[in-house]
């Protein structure tokens, strides 16, 4: 027996959960249940986070959390709640199997079955967005070792029990050569402890625009966090329904289950929505769990009834379904499939599967880290970089010299082009000259010369090299 937490949510949340409960009861699930309430009337009670600090505890104490869509009030400062729960319990991997269900549910991609592999923690999530001059506002992109590390052996790991034949990377790290550069080079050094299974790298526009064409061609796919998010729904829909999917929220203690849909509110009540991607998410939590048995008898139960073309509303197709049928009758006609297999969709095997290896993250020892210049950012209105250039020279010191200025990242001095547009934002790059160094006191005399000679500096990136290579990127241009 299993204790596990469980929010209804909002919209259809309430209904959906009830048909998924019903039905993994129903085949043998062997659970505890604790109720917790979250989503739309926490918020408006005037909780900002959408969850009270005692739901928290049940999440926390019974590791397992299966959840349905939620609605958040829009404005006013509301968090969130799937962001935050993804942070506050290092859940750093998001799985999100997409199958087509071909001639029962229309697609133009019929033998499509991939799982995107989506880290879920850092990346551009990380939510750190400043304005930093009239006309620019940025928002840090972290990437982590760790962080690439745990996800990508996840995928591996991922694979090997699910005997899938190969894992490929997307990422941008053409442009992006030390945070996606990251992510690619720990996907190498990772996919060599796996030579059974194929691995394969592509840049993330010419990946994405393939699995939109020729989905077939990928097995899973590892991301960053954010074009996972991006690339994970698109794969849902090519499937012919994002109200089919599931997904689970993997960390290396607490896991959470769901849909991948919202709440629907117009949907609500009615009983017409279809419960199948919050059920896609408890049968991962059945396999999660080592329940495998009875997640092999729900899944090739749901493909049955979708083959005896039982199917809501959404998925409803004259010719090709049979019977249009609301959520309860839905979960009724799942219930009565169980221990039946489908005769043309795929059926499943989970009671092989082995455990997952995932091993705690352990630091490697530190590199020798040199610190080589200074990124200095500066507020200016004026126009022409050459101008900047002689003001910002003159708070040069102890042979430390101004060697560039870019703006949104592109060299416009030295050799700059007058084509270039510009906006009020520039990067000032500093060095040492002549077998000078620098220091971080160093750093503190430019800013203060900065002060002095009134240029509104805004920020700083110290410029480091680990164990002798540069660790910072170029201007383009540059």
């Amino acid at each position: 027996m299993t204790r596990i937490t469980v929010a209804k949510g909002d919209g259809i949340g309430p209904e959906i959960m009830d048909a998924t409960l019903e039905i993994i009861l129903a085949a043998g699930a062997k659970l505890e249940i604790d109720e917790i309430e979250v989503g739309e009337k926490v918020y408006l009670a005037g909780n900002t986070s959408g969850i009270a600090a005692e739901s928290w505890d049940t999440i926390r104490r019974n590791k397992i959390f299966l959840k349905a869509p939620i609605t958040t009030p829009q404005g006013g400062g509301y968090k969130s709640l799937n962001v935050t729960t993804r942070k506050f319990l290092g859940l750093y991997a998001n799985v999100r199997p997409c199958m087509s269900l071909h001639p029962f549910v229309s697609t133009k991609h019929p033998v499509m079955d991939i799982v995107i592999v989506r880290e879920n923690e850092e990346d551009l999530y990380a939510g750190i967005e400043h304005q930093q001059t009239d006309e620019v506002v940025q928002c840090l992109k972290l990437i982590s070792r760790p962080g690439c590390e745990k996800i990508v052996r996840y995928a591996f790991e991922y694979a090997k029990q699910q005997n899938r034949k190969k894992v490929t990377c997307f990422t941008k790290d053409n442009i992006m050569k030390q945070t996606d550069g990251l992510f690619h080079q720990v996907f190498d050094e990772i996919a060599k402890e796996y030579p059974e299974i194929e691995n394969e790298h592509w840049i993330i526009d010419i990946g994405a625009a393939k699995m939109a064409d020729t989905p077939e061609a990928f097995d899973v796919i590892v991301m960053p966090n954010l074009y996972g998010d991006v690339l994970s729904d698109v794969a849902a829909q090519i499937t012919g329904s994002v109200g089919l999917a599931g997904s689970a929220n993997i960390g290396e203690e607490c896991s959470m289950f769901e849909a991948i849909h919202g709440s629907a509110p117009r949907r609500a009540g009615q009983n017409v929505a279809n419960p199948s991607g919050l059920l896609q998410g408890a049968i991962m939590m059945l396999n999660h769990i080592g329940q495998t048995e009875v997640a092999e008898k729900v899944q090739n139960a749901w493909l049955k009834t979708l083959e005896d073309g039982i199917h809501t509303y959404d998925i409803f197709k004259e010719g090709t379904s049979k019977q249009k049928v609301g959520t309860k009758e839905f979960a009724q006609a799942v219930i009565a499939n169980l221990g039946m297999k489908p005769s043309i969709l795929k059926s499943v095997s989970y009671a092989n599967n082995s455990a997952l290896n995932l091993p705690k993250y352990k630091r490697r020892a530190a590199a020798k880290k040199e610190l080589v210049g200074v990124d200095v950012f500066v507020h200016w209105a004026g126009l022409d970089p050459n101008e900047l250039a002689e003001k910002v020279k003159s708070i040069g010191t102890g042979g430390i010299e101004l060697t560039m200025i870019t703006n949104r990242g592109i060299k416009v001095w030295p050799d700059g082009f007058k084509e270039t547009f510009c906006t009020d934002h520039w990067r000032c790059r500093f060095k040492p000259k002549d077998g000078a160094s620098i220091t971080k006191q160093s750093i503190v005399e430019l800013l203060k010369n900065a002060i002095d000679q009134n240029i509104d500096s805004i920020k700083t990136e110290n410029l480091y090299a680990f164990d002798g290579k540069a660790a910072y990127s170029l201007g383009q241009g540059q």
